[in-house]
Protein backbone atom coordinates (compact mmCIF):
# COMPACT_ATOMS: atom_id res chain seq x y z
CA UNK A 1 0.00 0.00 0.00
CA UNK A 2 2.47 2.36 -1.12
CA UNK A 3 1.46 6.11 -0.11
CA UNK A 4 -0.83 4.74 2.22
CA UNK A 5 1.17 3.54 5.32
CA UNK A 6 -0.03 5.67 7.73
CA UNK A 7 -3.54 3.72 7.45
CA UNK A 8 -2.23 0.40 8.07
CA UNK A 9 -3.15 0.03 11.50
CA UNK A 10 -6.51 1.83 11.19
CA UNK A 11 -7.74 -0.41 8.08
CA UNK A 12 -6.87 -3.56 10.60
CA UNK A 13 -8.75 -2.00 13.59
CA UNK A 14 -11.48 -1.60 11.46
CA UNK A 15 -11.31 -4.89 10.13
CA UNK A 16 -11.95 -6.01 14.05
CA UNK A 17 -14.63 -3.52 14.53
CA UNK A 18 -12.45 -1.57 17.11
CA UNK A 19 -11.45 1.99 15.52
CA UNK A 20 -14.32 4.61 16.37
CA UNK A 21 -14.20 8.49 16.49
CA UNK A 22 -12.94 10.78 13.90
CA UNK A 23 -10.12 8.29 13.00
CA UNK A 24 -12.81 5.64 11.85
CA UNK A 25 -14.45 8.73 10.06
CA UNK A 26 -11.43 10.23 8.42
CA UNK A 27 -10.75 6.13 7.17
CA UNK A 28 -13.93 6.26 5.97
CA UNK A 29 -13.55 8.82 3.71
CA UNK A 30 -10.24 8.01 2.80
CA UNK A 31 -11.77 4.88 1.78
CA UNK A 32 -14.19 6.44 -0.43
CA UNK A 33 -11.50 7.22 -2.32
CA UNK A 34 -8.75 4.68 -2.51
CA UNK A 35 -9.42 1.76 -4.24
CA UNK A 36 -5.89 0.18 -2.95
CA UNK A 37 -7.11 0.52 0.72
CA UNK A 38 -10.87 -1.31 -0.25
CA UNK A 39 -8.71 -4.00 -1.23
CA UNK A 40 -6.90 -4.36 1.45
CA UNK A 41 -9.23 -4.05 3.97
CA UNK A 42 -11.47 -6.99 2.01
CA UNK A 43 -8.10 -8.70 2.69
CA UNK A 44 -7.72 -7.68 6.46
CA UNK A 45 -11.55 -8.91 6.71
CA UNK A 46 -10.91 -12.17 5.70
CA UNK A 47 -7.95 -13.19 7.31
CA UNK A 48 -9.78 -11.94 10.65
CA UNK A 49 -12.06 -14.51 9.92
CA UNK A 50 -9.42 -17.56 9.26
CA UNK A 51 -7.90 -15.83 12.59
CA UNK A 52 -11.22 -16.41 14.45
CA UNK A 53 -11.25 -20.22 13.74
CA UNK A 54 -8.61 -21.25 15.22
CA UNK A 55 -10.31 -21.06 18.72
CA UNK A 56 -12.53 -24.01 18.16
CA UNK A 57 -11.65 -25.57 14.59
CA UNK A 58 -8.91 -25.83 12.20
CA UNK A 59 -5.14 -23.94 12.05
CA UNK A 60 -5.68 -20.69 9.88
CA UNK A 61 -3.03 -20.20 6.96
CA UNK A 62 0.38 -18.98 8.09
CA UNK A 63 0.22 -16.55 5.61
CA UNK A 64 -3.23 -15.44 6.88
CA UNK A 65 -1.30 -14.60 10.01
CA UNK A 66 1.37 -13.40 9.24
CA UNK A 67 -0.40 -10.55 6.54
CA UNK A 68 -2.68 -9.52 9.68
CA UNK A 69 0.21 -9.21 11.71
CA UNK A 70 2.07 -7.17 9.86
CA UNK A 71 -0.42 -4.94 8.83
CA UNK A 72 -0.85 -4.14 12.56
CA UNK A 73 2.15 -3.67 12.96
CA UNK A 74 2.29 -0.68 10.30
CA UNK A 75 3.64 2.36 10.95
CA UNK A 76 1.82 3.69 14.12
CA UNK A 77 1.08 7.45 14.67
CA UNK A 78 2.13 6.98 18.57
CA UNK A 79 3.13 4.53 21.16
CA UNK A 80 -0.11 5.51 23.56
CA UNK A 81 -2.70 4.77 20.63
CA UNK A 82 -0.91 1.54 19.92
CA UNK A 83 -0.64 0.25 23.53
CA UNK A 84 -4.65 -0.21 23.76
CA UNK A 85 -5.25 -1.55 19.92
CA UNK A 86 -2.97 -4.37 20.51
CA UNK A 87 -4.82 -4.90 23.58
CA UNK A 88 -7.84 -5.46 21.56
CA UNK A 89 -6.28 -7.31 19.11
CA UNK A 90 -5.14 -9.82 21.62
CA UNK A 91 -8.70 -10.35 22.76
CA UNK A 92 -10.60 -10.55 20.03
CA UNK A 93 -10.28 -14.48 19.05
CA UNK A 94 -11.48 -15.07 22.68
CA UNK A 95 -14.35 -12.65 22.12
CA UNK A 96 -15.36 -14.71 18.72
CA UNK A 97 -15.29 -17.59 20.14
CA UNK A 98 -17.68 -16.23 23.10
CA UNK A 99 -19.65 -14.79 20.80
CA UNK A 100 -19.86 -18.04 18.78
CA UNK A 101 -20.84 -20.04 21.79
CA UNK A 102 -23.54 -17.53 23.20
CA UNK A 103 -24.94 -17.88 19.47
CA UNK A 104 -24.76 -21.45 19.83
CA UNK A 105 -26.97 -21.37 23.18
CA UNK A 106 -29.69 -19.46 21.21
CA UNK A 107 -29.81 -21.36 18.90
CA UNK A 108 -30.47 -24.83 21.04
CA UNK A 109 -32.98 -23.07 23.24
CA UNK A 110 -35.39 -21.87 20.11
CA UNK A 111 -35.03 -25.15 18.31
CA UNK A 112 -35.90 -26.76 21.83
CA UNK A 113 -39.06 -24.37 21.55
CA UNK A 114 -39.97 -24.77 18.49
CA UNK A 115 -39.88 -28.67 18.92
CA UNK A 116 -42.38 -28.30 21.75
CA UNK A 117 -44.44 -25.97 19.21
CA UNK A 118 -44.14 -29.08 16.91
CA UNK A 119 -44.96 -31.77 19.21
CA UNK A 120 -48.01 -30.13 20.72
CA UNK A 121 -49.30 -29.63 17.04
CA UNK A 122 -49.04 -33.43 16.05
CA UNK A 123 -50.91 -34.06 19.60
CA UNK A 124 -53.78 -31.79 18.31
CA UNK A 125 -53.79 -33.37 15.17
CA UNK A 126 -53.71 -36.78 16.52
CA UNK A 127 -56.65 -36.43 18.49
CA UNK A 128 -58.68 -33.97 15.61
CA UNK A 129 -57.78 -37.79 13.26
CA UNK A 130 -59.48 -39.90 16.12
CA UNK A 131 -62.30 -37.78 16.19
CA UNK A 132 -63.00 -37.82 12.52
CA UNK A 133 -62.38 -41.37 12.48
CA UNK A 134 -65.04 -42.19 15.15
CA UNK A 135 -67.42 -39.83 13.05
CA UNK A 136 -66.88 -41.72 9.99
CA UNK A 137 -67.86 -45.05 11.35
CA UNK A 138 -70.87 -43.09 13.11
CA UNK A 139 -71.97 -42.00 9.43
CA UNK A 140 -70.84 -45.60 7.88
CA UNK A 141 -73.04 -47.53 10.12
CA UNK A 142 -75.93 -44.99 9.91
CA UNK A 143 -75.84 -45.26 5.91
CA UNK A 144 -74.34 -48.97 5.43
CA UNK A 145 -76.33 -50.43 2.59
CA UNK A 146 -76.16 -54.54 4.46
CA UNK A 147 -77.11 -52.45 7.98
CA UNK A 148 -79.55 -54.62 10.09
CA UNK A 149 -81.81 -52.34 11.09
CA UNK A 150 -83.85 -53.16 14.27
CA UNK A 151 -87.18 -50.91 16.09
CA UNK A 152 -87.63 -52.17 19.71
CA UNK A 153 -90.61 -51.39 21.72
CA UNK A 154 -92.20 -51.60 24.89
CA UNK A 155 -93.60 -55.62 25.51
CA UNK A 156 -97.16 -55.78 25.31
CA UNK A 157 -97.60 -51.97 25.92
CA UNK A 158 -98.56 -49.44 23.41
CA UNK A 159 -95.27 -48.75 21.37
CA UNK A 160 -94.35 -45.04 23.16
CA UNK A 161 -90.83 -46.21 23.95
CA UNK A 162 -88.67 -46.72 20.95
CA UNK A 163 -85.05 -48.23 20.45
CA UNK A 164 -83.64 -48.31 17.09
CA UNK A 165 -80.68 -50.74 16.24
CA UNK A 166 -78.14 -50.11 13.64
CA UNK A 167 -75.54 -53.02 12.48
CA UNK A 168 -73.62 -54.43 10.86
CA UNK A 169 -72.03 -57.76 10.99
CA UNK A 170 -69.41 -57.11 9.07
CA UNK A 171 -67.13 -54.67 11.08
CA UNK A 172 -69.52 -55.74 14.32
CA UNK A 173 -70.66 -51.87 14.17
CA UNK A 174 -73.70 -51.09 16.58
CA UNK A 175 -75.45 -47.77 17.16
CA UNK A 176 -78.38 -47.96 19.03
CA UNK A 177 -80.79 -45.27 19.99
CA UNK A 178 -83.51 -45.39 22.03
CA UNK A 179 -86.24 -42.74 23.10
CA UNK A 180 -89.68 -41.82 25.49
CA UNK A 181 -87.76 -44.73 27.59
CA UNK A 182 -89.21 -44.84 31.47
CA UNK A 183 -86.12 -44.17 33.96
CA UNK A 184 -84.73 -47.10 35.13
CA UNK A 185 -85.39 -48.67 38.77
CA UNK A 186 -82.95 -47.32 41.41
CA UNK A 187 -79.85 -48.86 40.88
CA UNK A 188 -80.79 -50.82 37.76
CA UNK A 189 -80.24 -49.55 33.97
CA UNK A 190 -81.43 -50.95 31.27
CA UNK A 191 -79.13 -53.60 29.02
CA UNK A 192 -78.90 -54.08 25.24
CA UNK A 193 -78.45 -57.68 23.99
CA UNK A 194 -77.80 -59.16 21.17
CA UNK A 195 -79.91 -62.06 20.24
CA UNK A 196 -78.00 -64.21 17.58
CA UNK A 197 -79.73 -67.18 15.60
CA UNK A 198 -77.68 -69.61 17.14
CA UNK A 199 -76.47 -69.40 20.73
CA UNK A 200 -76.81 -67.46 23.92
CA UNK A 201 -77.41 -63.92 24.15
CA UNK A 202 -74.45 -61.50 23.93
CA UNK A 203 -74.31 -58.15 26.01
CA UNK A 204 -74.26 -55.25 24.19
CA UNK A 205 -73.92 -52.85 26.19
CA UNK A 206 -75.46 -50.78 29.89
CA UNK A 207 -77.30 -47.44 29.29
CA UNK A 208 -79.67 -45.07 31.55
CA UNK A 209 -81.85 -42.65 29.68
CA UNK A 210 -81.55 -38.85 30.13
CA UNK A 211 -84.40 -36.69 31.58
CA UNK A 212 -86.13 -37.12 28.22
CA UNK A 213 -85.91 -40.59 28.15
CA UNK A 214 -83.11 -40.42 25.61
CA UNK A 215 -80.19 -42.81 25.30
CA UNK A 216 -77.34 -44.07 22.79
CA UNK A 217 -75.15 -46.53 22.68
CA UNK A 218 -72.77 -46.50 19.97
CA UNK A 219 -70.26 -49.37 18.98
CA UNK A 220 -70.12 -51.60 22.47
CA UNK A 221 -67.43 -54.23 22.17
CA UNK A 222 -68.67 -57.39 20.53
CA UNK A 223 -67.39 -60.50 19.00
CA UNK A 224 -66.86 -60.72 15.33
CA UNK A 225 -69.07 -61.58 12.23
CA UNK A 226 -71.86 -62.65 14.83
CA UNK A 227 -75.46 -62.73 12.72
CA UNK A 228 -78.00 -61.29 14.97
CA UNK A 229 -81.31 -62.40 14.74
CA UNK A 230 -83.41 -59.72 17.06
CA UNK A 231 -82.02 -57.08 19.68
CA UNK A 232 -83.82 -57.51 23.15
CA UNK A 233 -83.61 -55.14 26.24
CA UNK A 234 -83.60 -56.35 29.82
CA UNK A 235 -83.54 -54.60 33.43
CA UNK A 236 -80.07 -55.50 35.23
CA UNK A 237 -78.20 -54.13 37.81
CA UNK A 238 -76.16 -51.09 36.78
CA UNK A 239 -72.66 -52.71 36.09
CA UNK A 240 -74.76 -54.85 33.89
CA UNK A 241 -75.27 -59.04 33.24
CA UNK A 242 -73.59 -61.78 31.70
CA UNK A 243 -77.03 -63.49 31.27
CA UNK A 244 -80.52 -61.63 30.64
CA UNK A 245 -82.95 -61.15 33.67
CA UNK A 246 -86.24 -62.02 32.71
CA UNK A 247 -88.60 -60.04 31.64
CA UNK A 248 -87.59 -58.82 28.51
CA UNK A 249 -88.96 -55.15 28.39
CA UNK A 250 -88.11 -54.35 24.62
CA UNK A 251 -87.99 -56.92 21.75
CA UNK A 252 -87.14 -56.60 18.03
CA UNK A 253 -86.08 -58.36 14.87
CA UNK A 254 -84.68 -57.57 11.76
CA UNK A 255 -86.61 -55.00 9.34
Amino acid sequence: MSGHEQFAEDLALLALGSLEGEERLALEKHLQECVACRRELESLRGDMALLSLSTAGPKPPARSRERLMKAIAGEPRGAAAATPRRWWWMLAPSLVAGALALAVVLLMRQNSALRQQIAGMDYDAAAQQVELQRAHEIVSTLTASDAMRVTLVAAKTPPQPQGKAIYVRDRSSLIFIASNMPAAPAQKAYELWLIPTSGAPIPAGVFKPDAHGSATLVNPPLPAGIEAKAFAITIEPEAGSTVPTMPIVMLGAGE
